[in-house]
């Protein structure tokens, strides 16, 4: 590929690689943590409501503050509005948090297994970066991050762990760090037991240093239509808009901010769907570990899975040939475990008679 028009900075870039939309008939799709259940329908009246009635008003731009949908979330969380902020998408949110917050001359704290886009945000902003690795178990030990530092941050639950941080362990983050930004990204914490107890937006206003991410892409069935949240007190919300508004005014369409509004106001629809994955993960959880696999606790849609019998590349292309897709990770320390998405009834029963086959 001939590069010689490029920019140094585009020259230096390793880009992150997104779990594959492979396009086969029959495919059993277990590898992007997407939802297994569809969206609310009030989302789909909601968008056929904004076509259908004034389908001209797509020639205009949308609210680009998305003024009511931060009103609802603000609402649903007991928040008030000057503490929301929404973006395309929980990744365009987390460049913003990058750009905003990070670009320091002291070490961003972040842990060496994580989400993998967080070290191409830190190249690609030139974020210096110090990684703490993990404890045997796969879980943050707070005690470790100590120092100074630029800021930190970390998914909870932990992708591609699933491991759930404590609450309290997150206060002691704030309360240590008080000069740096500490965010969570919680793109999986819906699916934890107890939300209430498990997210840090709890903390909000007790600590101003602290930022929660949040996107629609998951719980919320809405990975199509791109719609990310952050939470923070006034000033950090202030910080990420004037780094918005430097770079995209208008980050949600009319459609998406209508699907997400409708997405929050059926209460009902949500819970029956959330408890279903819970259920249905428990149940995978169960069957993998008939099967010889050891199954690291699991607060996501999700789960991680170490076999026994054979090793985790082997088995996922095995998988594969059968037209059943899941996430293998080279990475050190984790190149014998799967990520496994939770499917739904059928998708998860059909991944465990492929499994059996193979092992057997």
């Amino acid at each position: 590929m001939d590069k010689r028009l490029w920019s140094d900075k585009a020259k230096s870039l390793t880009p992150y690689v997104p779990g594959e939309q492979p396009k086969h008939d029959n495919l059993c799709k277990l590898n992007t943590n997407e939802n297994p259940f569809a969206p609310s329908p009030k989302v789909m009246d909601a968008i056929g409501a904004v076509l259908a009635n004034d389908a001209n008003t797509l020639r205009l731009y949308p609210e680009p503050e998305s003024d009511e949908l931060c009103s609802v979330l603000a609402d649903y969380h007991g928040l008030d509005t000057s503490q929301v902020f929404v973006g395309n998408g929980s990744d365009e949110v987390l460049a913003l948090v990058f750009a905003s917050f990070f670009m320091k001359d002291k070490p961003l704290l972040l842990p060496d297994i994580s989400y993998s886009f967080y070290p191409v945000y830190a190249q690609t902003f030139g974020v210096a970066t110090k990684s703490i690795a993990l404890d045997e178990s796969f879980a943050i030990n707070v005690d470790d991050y100590v120092g100074e530092c630029g800021g930190i941050i970390f998914a909870n639950p932990n992708a591609p762990t699933g491991r759930l941080m404590p609450i309290a362990q997150i206060r002691q983050l704030a309360q240590r760090h008080t000069d740096a930004v500490v965010v969570v990204d919680e793109a999986y914490i819906d699916y934890a037991d107890d939300v209430s107890t498990a997210s840090a937006i709890s903390l909000i206003d007790e600590f101003d240093n602290i930022v929660v991410v949040q996107t629609f892409s998951k719980s919320r069935a809405l990975a199509g239509m791109r719609v990310g949240v952050a939470f923070a007190n006034p000033s950090l919300i202030a910080a990420l808009m004037a780094m918005k508004n430097s770079f995209n005014s208008y980050p949600l369409d009319r459609l998406a901010q209508a699907a997400a509004i409708a997405s929050i106001q059926d209460e009902a629809y949500f819970q029956e769907k959330r408890q279903a994955v819970i259920h249905l993960r428990q149940d995978l959880t169960a069957h993998l570990q008939q099967l010889g696999f050891e199954v690291l606790p699991s607060a996501a849609n999700f789960v991680f899975a170490k076999p026994s019998q054979m090793p985790a590349a082997i088995i996922a292309e095995k998988l594969r040939e059968e037209g059943v897709i899941i996430r293998h990770f080279k990475q050190a320390r984790i190149e014998n475990y799967l990520r496994i998405s939770v499917g739904n009834r059928e998708q998860n029963a059909r991944l465990i008679e492929v499994l059996t086959q193979i092992l057997a």
